[in-house]
Order: C-alpha cells, then sequence, then structure tokens
C-alpha cells in the first residue's frame, strides 16, 4: 500500500474522521504527516456448486481512496463518511503523525489505535475499541472513559488493572492532553512496546508499518500513572518498518478549502431550557439559502478550553474579594474536562492562571489575584484573550470567552485615562471570526448622576451596555447583566449550564468565493421542531 505525504499546518491541528473503519495512528520523527487506506468493496456472489458465497475482495487503494483530505490555514481534515450506497466495504486508515501534532480521531464502530504521544489527543467513538501504548514514562494529562465497557491499564511487569467507565491521571502540568471516549467499547492504555513485534507477511498487514518510533530517550519530569514498575528494563522503542513512498495526487480527493466553524446552543422555545443528546443528523445548515454539507460535528459533550477574563479597573477595584469568590464558582461549575484559564485586566492585561485542568492550582492563582495597573483598556483585553485562546487552546477542544465588565473602555466619552489602541469595531470583527463562543457579563456600575459636563454621561453607560451585548452576539453567546456583584456567582453558572448546551458544526462553503462580503447562516432542526439554534449568524468571506 502506497502513503500519501501531507505537510501539517501551522497549528498541527489533525481531525481524522472514518465512518467506515477503524484508524491506527503511529508516531514517528518525520515533521509530516503520511496517510495509507486500506478499502474492501462487496462483489457478486460466487456461485459453485451446491453453495453460494459473497467473496469481499480487498481492493488496492492505489486505484481510488475513498478517503478525503480538506486542508485550511489553520486545520487537517481527512475524512471517510458513511457509505452512500448499501454493501459499500470496510475502510482502514493508516496514519503516521508528528510528535507535534494535535490531534482528534473519530470513528462509528471502528477501532481507535494509537502508538505514541502526539501533542494533544482526543479519541471519540460510538462502540469501538480504543489502545493507546505511551512511550517510557510519558508526563500526559490522560482521561478514560467508556459508557458501557472497561477501562484497562496494562504496564508489563504489573498486574493488570481493569476499571469501570472511567480513568483519569496526571497534574495538568503542562504535558500532552489525552481524552479518550468510547460509548460501548473497551479502552486499553498500555506501555509502548520495548521490542518490535514479530515481522508479519505483506498479507497480514498490507505492507503497514508496525509500532510507532516514539522518542523515548528523554525521560519525563513527572510520570503518569503508567509509568514502567522500578526494575523493568528501559529498550529502544521499535522503529518504522517501511518509509512513506510516494504515490499519485490523483488517488486522494484533495479540497483547498476554508472550514468555517459555528458554535450553536439549542434550547426549547417556549422553555428556553437546553437540549443535549442531538446528533449530526438532527441539524441543518444553510448559507445564504443554499444547504450545505456538516462535514465535522463536535456534541455538547467535547470538552471546552474556557478564558475566564474579569474587570478588575474602576469600580470593581474595591471588591476584588467578590470576584474572587465568583471565579472560584465558576471554576468548581465546570467540567472535570474541561480546560480554564483565568486572565484580568485594566490598563494592562495579566495571566492570572494559564490553561489547566488542576482546579487546586486554579483556586491558589484566583487567591493571588491582583489588579493589573492603568485605566481600562477593555477592547484590547478582549483581542488579548481571542488570541490567546487561537494560540494555546488545544485544537481538539472547543473554545470559549466569557467576559465580566461593565463596558466603559477608556475611548469612550468622559472616561479617564489611556484607552485601547484596539477600536470597538476591530474586535467585533474580530469576535465575528472567532473560532469559539463568547459570553458578557455587564455588571451595573452607574450609581451616581452626572453633576458636571465632565462626568460620565448615562448616554456613555448606556453605549457601554449595549456594546457589551453586541460582542456576545457577533460571538455566538449570550449576554447577561448583574446588578449586583453579589450576583455574580449565579450569572456564572448560568454561563456554564449554557455552554453545556453548545454544538459545534463545520463545514466547507459550496461558495468558495472569498469577496469579503456578508454570507447569512441559518441553522435548523427539522426533527424538532419546537427547538431553536442560538450562534453566529454569519461571517465575512474573506
Amino acid at each position: 500500500m502506497g502513503f500519501v505525504h501531507i505537510v501539517l499546518p501551522p497549528g498541527g491541528e489533525v481531525a481524522i474522521e472514518n465512518r467506515r473503519g477503524g484508524v491506527r495512528v503511529e508516531v514517528w520523527g518525520e515533521d509530516y504527516l503520511a496517510l495509507a487506506t486500506e478499502s474492501e468493496t462487496p462483489a457478486p456472489p460466487i456461485s459453485r456448486p451446491g453453495k453460494s458465497k459473497t467473496a469481499r475482495p480487498k481492493v488496492d487503494a492505489r486505484r481510488q481512496s475513498p478517503a478525503r483530505i480538506e486542508r485550511s490555514e489553520s486545520r487537517l481534515l481527512i475524512s471517510v463518511p458513511r457509505a452512500s450506497a448499501g454493501g459499500a466495504g470496510r475502510v482502514e486508515l493508516r496514519v503516521l503523525v508528528p510528535a507535534s501534532a494535535r490531534l482528534k480521531v473519530i470513528t462509528s464502530e471502528g477501532s481507535v489505535v494509537v502508538n505514541g504521544v502526539p501533542a494533544s489527543l482526543i479519541a471519540q467513538s460510538i462502540s469501538g475499541d480504543m489502545s493507546v501504548s505511551f512511550p517510557e514514562r510519558t508526563e500526559a494529562d490522560i482521561t478514560a472513559q467508556s459508557l458501557n465497557g472497561t477501562v484497562t491499564l496494562d504496564a508489563p511487569g504489573a498486574p493488570t488493572l481493569v476499571l469501570r467507565h472511567k480513568h483519569q491521571a496526571g497534574k495538568g502540568n503542562g504535558g500532552p492532553i489525552i481524552n479518550l471516549f468510547s460509548g460501548r467499547g473497551r479502552i486499553r492504555l498500555e506501555k509502548l512496546a520495548a521490542t518490535p513485534r514479530r515481522a508479519e507477511s505483506p498479507s497480514e498487514q498490507s505492507r503497514l508499518p508496525t509500532a510507532g518510533s516514539a522518542n523515548t530517550e528523554e525521560p519525563a519530569r513527572n510520570a503518569p500513572t503508567l509509568s514502567r514498575p522500578a526494575g523493568s528494563s528501559s529498550r529502544p522503542a521499535p522503529q518504522v518498518s517501511e518509509s512513506p513512498q510516494e504515490v499519485d495526487e490523483d488517488e486522494v480527493v484533495r479540497v483547498e478549502s476554508d472550514l468555517v466553524t459555528l458554535n450553536v446552543s439549542v434550547v426549547e422555545r417556549s422553555s428556553g431550557r437546553g437540549l443535549k443528546g442531538l446528533a449530526r443528523e438532527d441539524f441543518r445548515l444553510e448559507e445564504d439559502g443554499v444547504e450545505q454539507q456538516i462535514a465535522h460535528f463536535e456534541s455538547a459533550n467535547a470538552p471546552f478550553d474556557l478564558l475566564l477574563l474579569i474587570d478588575l479597573s474602576g469600580s470593581t477595584a474595591n471588591v476584588t474579594d467578590i470576584l474572587r469568590a465568583a471565579a472560584r464558582r465558576f471554576v468548581a461549575a465546570t467540567r472535570a474536562q474541561d480546560r480554564v484559564a483565568v486572565v484580568a485586566f485594566s490598563g494592562t492585561t495579566a495571566i492570572v492562571s494559564p490553561l489547566t485542568v488542576d482546579r487546586q492550582a486554579l483556586d491558589s492563582a484566583i487567591g493571588k489575584m491582583l489588579r493589573p495597573q492603568g485605566d481600562t483598556r477593555l477592547y484590547d483585553a478582549m483581542d488579548f484573550a481571542m488570541h490567546y485562546l487561537e494560540r494555546e487552546a488545544a485544537p481538539s477542544r472547543r473554545r470559549a470567552v466569557i467576559l465580566l465588565s461593565d463596558g466603559l473602555d477608556s475611548t469612550l466619552p468622559n472616561v479617564t485615562g489611556t484607552g485601547s489602541t484596539k477600536t470597538y469595531e476591530e474586535v467585533r470583527d474580530h469576535a465575528q471570526e472567532f473560532d469559539g463562543v463568547l459570553y458578557t457579563i455587564w455588571t451595573n456600575t452607574e450609581e451616581y448622576e452626572a453633576f458636571s459636563p465632565l462626568d460620565i454621561q448615562p448616554e456613555t453607560f448606556d453605549l457601554a451596555h449595549d456594546r457589551m451585548k453586541e460582542l456576545a452576539g457577533a460571538g455566538g453567546g449570550l449576554f447577561y447583566e448583574v446588578e449586583r456583584l453579589e450576583d455574580l456567582a449565579g450569572a456564572y453558572e448560568r454561563v456554564v449550564a449554557d455552554l453545556g448546551t453548545v454544538y459545534s458544526l463545520s463545514y466547507s462553503p459550496s461558495n468558495k468565493q472569498r469577496d469579503g462580503r456578508w454570507r447569512t447562516i441559518r441553522v435548523r432542526l427539522p426533527r424538532h421542531p419546537a427547538a431553536v439554534a442560538r450562534g453566529k449568524r454569519g461571517y465575512n468571506a474573506r
């Protein structure tokens, strides 16, 4: 079987979705990705005396690959959709990825096998089994969950441990994020084989590489649960047995396009209650009235990278204790698999805590949170927060910014101090293009009457309020009003509850023109006529 060489996007984000079979991933030492496919198609029954049999011959992947490759500036998507015609055979994917890859793998009933550890890994399957083999002393944050199966920890020389449903290890210390989920399959975590496996014949392996060649020479600082028992020998990891070979460009369907990602929360029209458990088939998506094919789908259960952005300027400077308590309530309300960052701002912007799943570290950082220096540069802080998530968030995770502010940037009339270098219009446009969700919580600081033309006028407070609301709409989120800071914790908890109903849909627009014009997006749920999808209403085609 031949391989196709593919250059990774700058951020290393790779999504692999196979709805007709399994995915086998090998982490290797090259800086590009290599893809091979093996497909099986049904043949007409072969008639023999006294019996009837249907043969399923293997088809050479060099003739026509069922894999579809879509590449944008930020992400590489490799997908095998469900068969459109009954009787279409299985498709197995073999992928060699660099250690720098940020990887997401999705299957329906196919298995997922990963040898080595990329920069980040999320694997999801409805019923497929999963196996991940870790190099010696890997430092990682690991979550493995099977709703109706088992999770098995198997380290050489140690008793095999079988758990029900879920296993977590790691301390959020900056290592790779590993998140595995299977609805009905089994999940196995084990050490990467220290010796090469038996050399199998081409008929057994279809000339595909054996175990991955992850770099194990430099020991990690802290070993997770799966570290090798004391006294065990340490031998080099096996090497890839066959180098990828170049193949013709027409073997794989290539689509050079930018995916549009839309985050929507689904609620009942009458009650406003969020709907969970929806599937890709529940959604219909249109751009400028033309129905689009949903290329990638994230359920409401998929993890988030959340950034809590807190305004510590002006009147909030004297109530920092209340803000600390509310921030802790927000962190406590998030899910264990969600990573959280906290950023505070006034005239400058300060990272209180970087993205982490370590709740204890977050609590400690929030307790030490101090007011940054300077005036109020809200728009600069918002721009920083979105760029921070675009740079630091795991590509396999969804993203959200939650802003707490009275909206009074020092560029507004009669607001004292030096204001933002970014304009409101620039930040609003960034929010429209942001691949995430933006929630804004407006705090009422209009506590006095304007006795002088130099005081902040009621019109300025109204403008700040309206801009906070408009930012949430541009970012596909919700706007909340808080009259008293003592009520802030409740608003944070409502935001977290709403995030639990957010689904992410990606599609490649059928209109390929990049003319800068506004494209209107509409999401419908024909199977749920009493439900409505809330999110961004469109984007500028740049």
